[in-house]
């Protein structure tokens, strides 16, 4: 089975698609832009009228889940907080959806303007896959303080794509 990266971000030609276009060449991975897709908030009363369930339906077939963010004000991008906040649907109301992530081989990729990614970046990532079950692989981050440039990053981006093999 293949890996799927999900990508999330305000600019689906930034820095962070730029990084997960890199690891998608180098994995063969296919590529899920949450901007393309219809994604409400978290309900409690499971009354969405979206593409969060047929998308998950689809990323269930996957073998490896690549999750990509910006750091925005040291979190997650708002497309990949709704995306993650939605995952409790998984645990309400579609327990048998959820079950099928536990054993996945997870990872995240991020760009941001600091030298490294905050923990608390990450931390949320990492605590979710545990909760859920998942294989956390770790995460390849990009210090990119104006654009991205492959050549500057290789050696991550290659030591990150082996993680997920």
């Amino acid at each position: 089975m293949k890996t799927a990266i999900i990508f999330g971000s305000s600019c689906s030609q930034g820095n962070t698609s730029g990084l997960a276009h890199e690891v998608k060449k180098l994995l063969a991975a296919d590529f899920y832009d949450l901007a393309r897709y219809k994604i409400e908030p978290f309900d409690y009363h499971n009354k969405y009228q979206d593409d969060f369930l047929p998308l998950i339906n689809q990323l269930l077939c996957y073998k490896k889940l690549i999750f990509a963010s910006p750091v925005y004000w040291y979190a997650a991008s708002a497309q990949m907080k709704v995306f993650m906040d939605r995952l409790t649907d998984l645990l309400n109301f579609h327990q048998r959806q959820g079950r099928r992530l536990r054993g996945k081989g997870v990872g995240l990729l991020a760009t941001g303007i600091e030298t490294r990614a905050p923990d608390s970046f990450e931390q949320m990532f990492k605590l979710t896959f545990e909760y859920l079950g998942m294989d956390y692989k770790g995460m390849g981050y990009c210090c990119t303080p104006d654009t991205f440039e492959i050549t500057d990053h290789v050696t991550n981006v290659k030591n990150f794509a082996n993680c997920m093999t």
